[in-house]
């Protein structure tokens, strides 16, 4: 069976948040460049600063949702859940603005495994719920 794969929403504003943040990092470190710091010193800040900007750019590109076989695999940058769909108890509507694997705060809320929640922002719930096999509470 082919894995369905489902990208997440974005919303606008969270992609200027993005980029904003990108651009005061490499500020930040063209700064201490232009400073002239010890070269360790450069060499560390602009290491860490490198990687926060791989992390934001993961984020951005790799969010996405795949449903394969029993198993909803979350993806987002770096990051990874499986969620078996057997354990899904439900699926809820939510603008939460909790930290989640989710580019919108147009979300669901997943509920699975005895109290285990996690969030995500498929772009098209509606087919997305539908290859879980599992309805959207209408609250």
């Amino acid at each position: 069976m082919t894995p369905k794969r489902f990208p997440s929403k974005i919303d606008a504003w969270l992609v200027v948040v993005l980029v904003i943040s990108v651009v005061a990092v490499i500020a930040g470190f063209v700064g201490v460049v232009i400073e002239g710091e010890e070269p360790i010193v450069t060499a560390l800040v602009g290491g860490v600063m490198l990687l926060t900007v791989l992390l934001i750019v993961s984020l951005l590109l790799r969010t996405y949702y795949s449903v394969e076989g029993d198993v909803l695999k979350v993806v987002s940058g770096p990051f990874r859940w499986r969620v078996p769909i057997g354990e899904i108890e439900a699926l809820e509507p939510t603008h939460s603005p909790l930290s989640s694997p989710a580019l919108s705060l147009d979300r669901l809320r997943i509920r699975y495994s005895g109290g285990k929640r996690i969030l995500v922002s498929p772009a098209d719930k509606r087919r997305f719920a539908k290859a879980l096999g599992v309805e959207i509470d209408s609250k």
